[in-house]
């Protein structure tokens, strides 16, 4: 018995760890087996905040060339030029600035019942932590009637790490790669 309630705190501090967080959502009326041929809707990578240092061609060619190659990967290939595919894709890169209080009490009485207790005054201090959120959207619309079928996404905090086009690249293809994993919905 004690070892399940041991469990319990594990999985939980698991799941906490995870650090992009999937989602995603799609009209379960539609035959997706029936999508087999993609075009870009225009513009295809949309920018939130429209932020100069955050928009980039080199970053809308990355994920252009990563979400090409995850729908390929499932079925769903670039139709030819001038024609018109199944559904039409376009992507977000979406970057929103968050604040997290952070609390952590100092100092207050120590010791036990057959000792007494002893210690000086306690205190908390509260700080605020602000960060980067960035999410990666596909979105998926349907050629003949323009509506969403399918929409994922990946949220994850912003770290400044990739330092290289070669990290960047590879950290885009990685949160692709999780997105497209959810298409075709089962």
């Amino acid at each position: 018995m004690t070892a399940r309630l041991l469990l319990v705190p594990l999985l939980l501090l698991l799941a906490a760890c995870q650090t992009t967080q999937l989602d995603q959502d799609f009209d379960k009326t539609r035959d997706f087996a029936a999508y087999r041929s993609f075009t870009w809707k225009e513009p295809a990578l949309q920018y939130s905040p429209d932020d100069p240092r955050i928009k980039s061609d080199l970053t809308e060619q990355r994920i252009r060339a990563a979400v090409s190659e995850q729908l390929d990967q499932r079925g769903v290939r670039l139709a030819p030029a001038g024609g018109k595919g199944d559904v039409s894709v376009q992507a977000w890169l979406i970057v929103e600035n968050r604040t997290d209080q952070v609390s952590t009490s100092y100092g207050g009485a120590w010791g036990g019942y057959w000792n007494g207790y002893w210690g000086g005054p306690a205190y908390t201090e509260t700080r605020n932590v602000d960060y980067k959120v960035g999410t990666v959207q596909v979105d998926l619309f349907d050629a003949k009637d323009g509506k969403l079928v399918w929409r994922g996404s990946a949220e994850q905090i912003v770290r400044n790490n990739q330092n290289s086009p070669v990290e960047r690249e590879t950290a885009i293809r990685e949160t692709v790669g999780k997105i497209l994993s959810q298409y075709p919905p089962h």
